[in-house]
């Protein structure tokens, strides 16, 4: 699987549960924009980056 795929499965994943995090933060008095938005969103590709090849790292070493 290509990196852009991957992203774009992410941010899928993630757009998921933004209006349960929308919720969560407004109900903590804490507004949200598509602005404040992207920086967490570049910040969750990294990570389920990282969480992937990690992922995939395992599963190769299970079938050696």
């Amino acid at each position: 699987m290509q990196s852009n795929d991957k992203t774009m499965e992410f941010m899928q994943i993630a757009m998921k549960y933004i209006p349960e995090a929308k919720q969560q933060l407004d109900e903590a008095g804490i507004d949200l924009s598509i602005e404040m938005i992207q920086p967490f969103m570049t910040l969750f590709t990294k990570i389920m980056n990282e969480a992937y090849e990690m992922g995939k790292v395992d599963a190769l070493r299970e079938t050696e």
